[in-house]
């Protein structure tokens, strides 16, 4: 329902987990392979001296280092404002206003508008759902789905509790929040499991 780029993120999490299997297993092959030690060595001493003298080639002035580091630099400070643009891009798409309607004809013709916090509806019915005991959790959450004011439920039944009837109530529940608003709003119900729903015991009312 939100806007993060799930494909993309799983694209770059694989990509760094081979680079880094990669990175890794040459580090274990120079150590533990004397052969790759010894090409690795060979290797690498001319490309330090092609460096070296590269950079001498490069200087800015007599006083001053290369501009090959500068590059280096601007490239660096590139990567970094990428991973910040894509950082903030995760998540997108919560809202926090769940109705807004400005005054009309139809109404006592008042001037002004109507907003109605998105808090409302999750309050009241995560309030709800945290007196049920067959639930380990409930969680309510608020977002902007194809242009409208959305809800998301997700919630985790102890073990036993069958998801139908779970559904069936955060169904009659979200009808009689729809009665209450007066409007009706779209609602994605999610019902997961996990370690705490299945260890967790249900409380007992002797």
């Amino acid at each position: 329902m939100n806007g993060t780029p799930r494909g993309f993120n799983r694209f770059l999490l694989g990509l760094l987990g081979l680079v880094l299997l990669v990175l890794g297993a040459a580090v274990v092959a120079l150590a533990a392979v004397p052969a790759a030690g010894s090409w690795w060595q060979g290797w690498s001493a001319p490309q330090l001296e092609s460096l070296r003298a590269l950079a001498a080639r490069t200087r800015l002035s007599p006083t001053m280092g290369s501009w090959i580091w500068v590059l280096a630099a601007a490239c660096l400070l590139v990567v970094v404002i990428v991973m910040v643009a894509w950082i903030a891009n995760q998540g997108k798409g919560r809202t926090g206003i769940l109705l807004e309607r400005a005054g009309s004809a139809e109404d006592d013709g008042a001037a002004g508008k109507v907003v109605l916090s998105c808090a409302v509806a999750e309050q009241a019915l995560k309030s709800a759902l945290s007196e049920r005991t067959d639930l380990a959790s409930a969680y309510v959450s608020s977002w902007n789905f194809r242009g409208q004011a959305s809800l998301r439920v997700r919630v985790l039944p102890r073990q036993g509790v069958a998801p139908h009837e779970v559904a069936g109530d955060i169904g009659a529940l979200v009808e009689s929040l729809d009665r209450l608003l007066g409007v009706q709003v779209p609602v994605l119900v999610s019902i997961g499991s996990g370690a705490r729903s299945r260890f967790t015991k249900a409380e007992r009312v002797r």
